[in-house]
């Protein structure tokens, strides 16, 4: 049974085809066993992919694709990689439902487009940064 209602799918379908570029993967690491919303996430993210031929979405099992999952530092499950035409370091963890969902569609779009959404302010601020920093951001539903 489908997640996305038929008004959501549409809406959703209509909102990629105005705003998706590039052609975006999703590489999601999963595992059978011991992953609570690992197979809930699957389906939101195949059901997402089927939305637009942009987007595209590969399966990687976090234990006996230890080798992919290390390559991009995923280090806990269910995990989302977001890349387009270069990775720009995003990685969803957890399902994404709820309002998380809206957030990774915008994270689609703004990959496809290469673009942050900030302020030319904001892009002369950072980069000015010249030590790694890793930002993470924890959201709950309550």
């Amino acid at each position: 049974m489908p997640l996305l209602s038929d008004q959501d799918r549409k809406f959703l379908q209509d909102h990629l085809a105005q705003q998706l570029v590039a052609p975006v993967k999703l590489l999601y690491f999963t595992q059978t066993l011991a992953c609570q919303f690992c197979r809930e996430t699957e389906q939101i993210l195949r059901e997402l992919a089927d939305l637009s031929d942009k987007i595209t979405l590969q399966v990687y099992n976090f234990v006996t694709d230890k080798e992919v999952a290390d390559a991009y530092g995923v280090d806990k499950i269910p995990a989302t990689v977001v890349l387009g035409e270069k990775d720009y370091g995003i990685r969803f963890y957890g399902i994404p439902s709820g309002y998380e969902f809206t957030s990774l569609v915008e994270d689609v779009v703004d990959v496809s487009r290469g673009e942050s959404g900030l302020s030319p302010e904001s892009l002369q601020a950072l980069a000015q940064v010249v030590e790694p920093v890793h930002i993470q951001v924890f959201i709950t539903p309550t």
